[in-house]
C-alpha cells in the first residue's frame, strides 16, 4: 500500500491518511472544505462543495489519478434540501464524466461544515 499526503492538503486531525493507493485504485478519505492549513471554509454549501472537490483533485493528482478517473463518490450532506446546489457544483466540476455516486443525508458535521466527499478512483 502507498499512503498519500500531498502538499496543499492539511494533515489529518485523526488516525487516517488522505488517500491510499492499492491494486490500481485510489481510496480517498472523506474531504472536508478545509484549506492547506486546516482552516474550515465558512462559506456557502456551494463554496464548501467546491473546496472538497479541489482537495480531492489535489489528492488524486498526487496519487497518479485524476477527477476523470473517479469511479465512485459519496457525498455526505447536512441538509438534503441543499442537494440541487451541491449537485450543480459536482456536475460542473466533473463535466462530462459521470461516476457512480451516493448522497447521504447526515446530522451535523464538525465546525458548521455542510458537506463532506470521499471517492474511489482508478490509477492512470
Amino acid at each position: 500500500m502507498k499512503f498519500i499526503q500531498p502538499a496543499g492538503i492539511s494533515n489529518p486531525r485523526g488516525h487516517y491518511t488522505p488517500a491510499v493507493v492499492e491494486n490500481g485504485f485510489v481510496f480517498v478519505s472523506g474531504q472536508l472544505p478545509m484549506d492547506s492549513e486546516g482552516n474550515v471554509l465558512k462559506g456557502t454549501v456551494e463554496e464548501q462543495m467546491l473546496q472538497c472537490l479541489r482537495n480531492i483533485d489535489l489528492i488524486l493528482q498526487a496519487s497518479g489519478s485524476s477527477i476523470s478517473r473517479v469511479v465512485k463518490a459519496t457525498v455526505f450532506i447536512t441538509d438534503i434540501s441543499d442537494w440541487p446546489k451541491v449537485n450543480a457544483v459536482f456536475a460542473n466540476y466533473f463535466g462530462d464524466h459521470r461516476p457512480a455516486r451516493v448522497a447521504v443525508p447526515t446530522g451535523k458535521l464538525l465546525e458548521g461544515i455542510h458537506v463532506e466527499v470521499d471517492c474511489i478512483s482508478v490509477v492512470k
